[in-house]
């Protein structure tokens, strides 16, 4: 990472970090999702970006961690975030390796169907058992302990543009350290090669369909932390966390930031929110605009923000030169 790039991100933490000083409660509870986004896009993009499996069912784990986190806390009485993250983690390696275990041995549209499939199996289970899901119904999320500290005095405003937004930003920072140091690791660079050309990455030794495992339990683990923080602000974890089209947006999400860049995720996953609370409060019809805007997306800048923000330092780089 070179030395302007830090600074940039300095900045950015900077500017995310102070926030509350410059917006409203309402826009600071934007901001909630978006982290929780951007910390499952940074795991949804290993496996799609950087090992070229591209995923219609990875809504399948935000959920797992978002029902952790509702069952835990209204059901069994367990109140502590940390503890629930390690739930969270636990249960979604516990379905993700048997899951991935099918659904890597397939690659293009074959892995994407299965785990398209896999996911609407999950959205079944849970809107048809309701002692376990609560049904269509879903399962309320009582408010969680932050670093073992009870702030139920608090107000929920207080409550979520204070502490649990600081905390989400924590976790942020934490998981794209650690998924940073991934991606440039000896195994990040045999993720690009199986994405490039996976069966010249076996005839070097690659044992290819291992490590897309291991990046298929990687983005389950990031989607199950995602998740657990996704539905506090809400207050309930529902059937629909599961649903394909919750995936669809993920995919969305990747590509209006750009999956070719590191930080393309969280770029696409702070637009898309910014975006859809734009249109929502402009029509009724704000899928069909989201629709247009993936369809324009596509056609006229398939590399997301990043890339065009790419192409624009290119340009004036080539500029200075001459």
């Amino acid at each position: 990472m070179s030395a302007r790039t830090k600074l940039t991100l300095l900045a950015c933490l900077a500017i995310l970090c102070a926030a509350p000083l410059y917006l409203s409660p309402y826009h600071m509870t934007l901001l909630l999702p978006a982290i929780a986004y951007s910390i499952i896009l940074l795991g949804f993009n290993l496996l799609f970006g950087y090992t070229g499996l591209l995923s219609f069912g990875h809504a399948l784990f935000v959920a797992i961690g978002a029902y952790t986190v509702a069952i835990l806390t209204s059901r069994l009485g367990i109140k502590n975030m940390e503890i629930i993250f390690l739930c969270a983690i636990v249960a979604s390696v516990v379905i993700a390796v048997p899951v991935g275990l099918i659904c890597v041995r397939h690659v293009r549209i074959f892995f994407g169907m299965l785990t398209l499939a896999f996911g609407m199996l999950f959205h079944s289970i849970l809107f048809k058992f309701y002692e376990l899901s609560g049904g269509d119904s879903g399962i309320p999320v009582v408010r969680p302990f932050l670093f073992g500290q009870d702030l139920s005095s608090m107000d929920k405003t207080s409550f979520l543009v204070g502490p649990f937004f600081y905390y989400s930003i924590i976790i942020l920072i934490l998981l794209g350290t650690l998924m940073w140091r991934i991606v440039n690791s000896p195994m990040g660079m045999h993720f690009r090669a199986i994405r490039d050309n996976p069966r010249k990455a076996e005839y070097l030794g690659i044992q290819v369909l291992r490590f897309r495992l291991i990046a298929f339990v990687v983005s389950a683990v990031y989607g199950a932390i995602g998740g657990a923080l996704l539905v506090v602000p809400v207050g309930l974890a529902d059937p629909e966390l599961a649903y394909w089209t919750h995936s669809g947006n993920i995919v969305f999400m990747t590509i209006l930031g750009g999956f070719n860049n590191f930080f393309g995720p969280i770029v696409g996953a702070f637009a898309f929110i910014g975006l859809k609370d734009q249109l929502v409060g402009l029509t009724q019809y704000w899928r069909f605009a989201l629709g247009v805007v993936l369809v324009l997306l596509v056609l006229l800048l398939p590399n997301g923000i990043m890339g065009l923000l790419q192409a624009r330092k290119r340009t004036v780089s080539q500029e200075k030169v001459q």
